[in-house]
């Protein structure tokens, strides 16, 4: 028999009194360390792994305020505990508030908090903040609220964001390696051309001798690398800015790009999975909780990422108001396999959309893990390839001249 590996959780718990206190405990998941501890009558508030410490994110001052998808994961899980425990929404939210780390965060919590205690709805109020809290999470809150079930509409809220930000993290380590070796090879590149480059020239003028080629266009870019770095480097950011307002303001520009993103090699298959991973878990997390199907598809269609699939919504969307099916037109789009349409169709035919759509999500989450464990398994060697390309490449260069030198010496 094989024993059950635990491990230790480092916790922080609000009692029945509302006191909170910290510990530890061993446990085989977090989820059971969850239950452990409500089990002992404390409701949890934060439960992390001991030994994590290092593995945080590093936070420049001045930067990473904004509220990221893990921050609301983590708000909604709290909020969905805290409400299904029984404490009313303005105590919820004033542990919530008190507790969380994130300015942004905490500022629209406070907000909140204020305008609930004016008379707005917990829906109200939050789309009023809406820098903060996306439009799938409001649209969810409101559904709960309209039909008696906000403790359930918030545990679907937090599920439903758990899953995007675990699937953003795996898209995010498999980019981490190529990025890294990307800024290794400028960094190596750039010293090479400012401080090491210099020093062989000296060295040849002083042998004589006429510099091959590729040598020459090194030393050119050495005397040019105080203007020239600085010049790409403000090129990249205006360029960078220019793009992401383009791509926020001309919805015509977005769907061309979108479009392009799906076609690239390699990429544009695992790109084309996320987006219907998002597609499905959105609409059938919509769908489950009550929000009507218009409504559904519409918010949808703004929040996979995806101009292509927004405009498919609006066919969909189309196609409902005229009496038919959600599945008759994505057929007609390629983005969506015919896999995702039969199952659309069967849940359907069964009433089980949201459940199909749920498994379809499920489905394509795990297509998105194994392409980016593929993914990263080839882009290492590849840029090993490339490192010792550039390397080789800036060594041959800078020796080149030596062989003529060397020539020249035979000759004489």
């Amino acid at each position: 028999m094989t024993a059950t590996m635990t491990k230790t959780y480092e916790y922080e718990v609000l009692d029945s009194k509302g006191k909170r206190s910290k510990g530890k405990l061993d446990a085989s998941t977090e989820s059971a360390a969850a239950t452990a501890l409500r089990q002992q009558g404390v409701m949890p508030l934060k439960i992390t792994e001991s030994g994590k410490g290092l593995q945080k994110d590093i936070k420049i001052p001045g930067f990473g305020n904004k509220t990221s998808l893990k921050d609301l994961a983590i708000f909604s899980r709290q909020f969905a505990t805290m409400t299904s425990s029984g404490l009313s929404l303005l105590r919820s939210l004033a542990i919530l508030e008190e507790q969380t780390s994130k300015a942004s965060l905490q500022k629209a919590i406070h907000d909140v908090r204020h305008d609930i205690e004016s008379g707005l709805s917990l829906s109200a109020a939050m789309t009023k903040q809406d820098r903060t809290f996306p439009r799938l999470m409001v649209a969810m809150i409101r559904a709960g609220e309209t039909g008696g079930f906000l403790d359930g509409a918030l545990d679907r809220v937090a599920t439903n964001l758990e899953k995007d930000a675990n699937l953003r993290a795996k898209i995010k380590s498999a980019l981490t390696y190529p990025v890294i070796v990307i800024c290794f090879s400028m960094l190596m590149i750039s010293g090479v051309l400012i401080f090491i480059v210099p020093i062989f020239q000296k060295m040849f003028d002083g042998l004589g001798g006429k510099l091959p080629l590729p040598t020459l266009i090194m030393v050119f870019l050495s005397h040019q690398m105080l203007w020239l770095a600085p010049l790409c480097i403000t090129i990249g950011v205006v360029g960078t800015t220019w793009f992401k307002r383009k791509l926020r303001n001309d919805y015509a520009w977005r769907l061309g790009f979108d479009k392009v993103k799906l076609k690239m090699p390699v990429f544009g298959t695992l790109l084309t999975k996320i987006a219907i991973s998002r597609f499905s878990r959105n609409l059938g997390t919509l769908l489950a909780v009550g929000v009507p199907i218009m409504q559904a598809l519409d918010i949808v269609g703004g929040t996979t990422g995806n101009a292509v699939i927004g405009e498919a919504m609006k066919d969909v969307a189309a196609s409902v108001r005229d009496g038919q099916p959600m599945s008759a037109p994505l057929v007609s789009h390629p983005i969506f396999p015919a896999m995702v349409t039969q199952m659309l169709e069967v849940g359907e035919e069964t009433g089980q959309v949201s459940a199909m759509l749920d498994k379809v999500a499920d489905f394509y989450d795990h297509e998105v893990e194994v392409a980016t464990e593929s993914l990263t398994a080839a882009i290492e060697p590849v840029m090993v390839v490339v490192m010792g390309a550039i390397v080789g490449t800036m060594v041959i260069c800078l020796y080149l001249p030596m062989f003529t030198i060397y020539q020249n010496i035979q000759g004489g």
